[in-house]
């Protein structure tokens, strides 16, 4: 399905008019967000909120997408091209996946993607365009609960599920259910996740059909197109107004998890007068290990910059991202190919791909651009069996860091930013479902970096396991630094460790060991980079960084 280019005046209709479409066409997309919320089983997805969803039309292009998760922003209409290969389409087909090298970002992500079709009386069927859903699953199988593991290979992270029927004609395919349950330690919570999902785009599909009914086909496919054309003139517009020139920035992560050596990421953007091209030629090649992202994730995190310099209230369609176009090296770190692990791609590797292409736009826009926010997810995952209960518990939670200081002020503290949109799990719902307690969560005060404005603190979270678990930290930032901007100082790096009676011990940033009950898994999170120079001199804090930020250069 290959998206289309646009096609000018042709496709402008009143605005008024393509106002009222894109609200309704969101809408859709929002409503699903809030069915799958509240009917879902998991902490993960009716707290923590680690979804997304989305409505394309017939050619796969994205019409909108909630306000959900921006890893997911040009990763959901991979999943939809992905599942072309099983047209004819029926109404009621329902397609899930997973595979990152075939539509998804990594394997806990769960894709569905519904065709939706209009019947106007007694005329034929005809194909509206898709909706689709994105959630994370807490357990997908693999060699670590929770489905995060320090792995080499995509088979350990869990169960590949290429793009197949769960739903044909409107009637399970319960062979395709049967197998993804017995492949996952909690086949309960994933059955209610997954019927969460397929209620919600249940919802899409028929607020989808009730829009094209109401509208006619000719007026339906009309305004589809009018609005990616319209999304489209609004980034040219805002490209237009970016100073021309290239602009180079790299920076990297701490390590792959296995060796020590930092995993260098570079990008080249080149501003044109109507265009943007992001050029990654440089980047690490693919390790075995789990930092490997797929080129969807890479995309969506560089689109997602882009999105940040359009108009609030600019819609989110294919539309904005055809002005933008990528050199992505093939068997690198920022495009991955089979059979490498790319769990870590998806959550750590796309916070450092958005620092690196936020840096190359700071070059541009030194006046406009905030520095680096915490750079990490700090993803912890934990399993095992629950006393209480004797069955099976699988959890998963992303903790917030500090947010870069910019020109309008001060960071956040302690808040999840870029490539994360999600909540932390409140402390209630996680001990009710999980033999855990949390003993603290704390702003890490004097974390963010100095400067005019200071970058925001990260955070203190303390978690006391009430079980014999197996524990997964997959984060970032623990020896590099988030950078300031035009003379700010950088952030604390975060520092991970494990609280046992014997005392406590230093974790690594990434890295899978065993707790036993009263044990405490305690993150202190990395703060984020001040913007400007101190108007005081600096208190002693410790050591200096031990890297310098990455190379700024800028040619023209």
């Amino acid at each position: 399905m290959p998206a289309k280019r646009g096609s000018g005046t042709r496709n402008r209709i009143d605005p008024a008019r393509l106002a009222i479409f894109d609200s309704l066409v969101s809408s859709a997309a929002e409503e699903m967000g809030a069915t799958l919320r509240h009917t879902a089983l998991s902490p993960n997805i009716k707290e923590r909120q680690d979804y997304s969803c989305a409505a394309f039309d017939a050619e796969g292009q994205l019409l909108a997408q909630a306000a959900h998760i921006p890893v997911h922003l040009g990763a959901m209409p991979e999943s939809v091209r992905a599942v072309a290969d099983l047209a004819p389409w029926s109404p009621g087909d329902l397609a899930i996946l997973n595979d990152p090298f075939l539509g998804g970002t990594h394997l806990p992500d769960v894709t569905m993607v519904s065709p939706v079709f209009a019947k106007p009386g007694r005329g034929k069927p005809w194909l509206i365009g898709f909706v689709g859903s994105r959630a994370h699953q807490a357990d997908i199988g693999g060699m670590a609960a929770g489905s995060m593991p320090v792995a080499s290979e995509l088979i350990q992270e869990g169960l590949i599920i290429p793009p197949i029927r769960l739903y044909r004609a409107g009637h399970l395919v319960a062979e395709t259910l049967a197998l993804i349950l017995r492949n996952t330690r909690t086949p309960d919570e994933r059955r209610g996740d997954l019927e969460a999902q397929v209620a919600a785009q249940r919802v899409g599909e028929r607020r989808l059909r009730e829009l094209a009914l109401r509208l006619g086909r000719r007026e339906f496919e009309q305004s589809s197109a009018a609005l990616l054309d319209y999304g489209e003139r609004l980034t040219r517009a805002t490209i237009e107004s970016l100073p021309e020139g290239v602009y180079r920035f790299e920076d990297a992560l701490d390590d792959d998890g296995y060796r020590d050596e930092p995993v260098r990421i570079v990008v080249q953007l080149t501003i044109g007068k109507r265009s943007l091209h992001l050029d990654f030629t440089g980047s690490a090649p693919q390790r075995a290990a789990s930092i490997n992202a797929v080129a969807a994730v890479t995309r969506s995190a560089s689109y997602y910059v882009l999105r940040c310099l359009l108009p609030r209230e600019a819609p989110t369609n294919s539309g904005l991202f055809r002005p933008v176009s990528f050199t992505l090296p093939e068997g690198s770190v920022v495009n991955a190919r089979p059979p490498v692990a790319v769990a870590a791609g998806n959550v750590e590797t796309s916070q450092r791909i958005t620092d690196v292409v936020w840096g190359a736009m700071s070059q541009a826009l030194p006046e406009r651009m905030p520095a680096a926010s915490s750079g990490t997810m700090n993803n912890l995952t934990a399993g095992g069996i629950d006393p209480r209960t004797d069955t099976p518990w699988a959890y998963y939670e992303t903790s917030g860091g500090g947010l870069g200081g910019g020109p309008l002020g001060p960071g956040l503290d302690a808040t999840h930013s870029h490539m994360t949109n999600t909540l932390n799990t409140p402390a209630e719902a996680l001990e009710l479902a999980y033999p855990l307690r949390v003993l603290e969560n704390s702003v890490r005060e004097g974390s963010g970096g100095r400067g005019r404005y200071s970058g925001g603190d990260g955070l203190v979270r303390r978690t006391e396991f009430l079980a014999e678990a197996t524990v997964t930290l997959i984060t970032e930032r623990r020896r590099g630094r988030a950078w300031g901007l035009k003379g700010g100082e950088a952030g604390e790096s975060g520092r991970n460790s494990l609280e046992t009676a014997s005392g406590r011990v230093r974790l690594p940033g990434k890295v899978v060991f065993q707790v036993q009950p009263g044990d405490v898994v305690c993150l202190e999170t990395p703060g984020a980079g001040g913007w400007g120079r101190p108007r005081r001199p600096r208190a002693s804090r410790g050591k200096p960084p031990t890297r310098k930020p990455s190379s700024r250069k800028r040619t023209r």
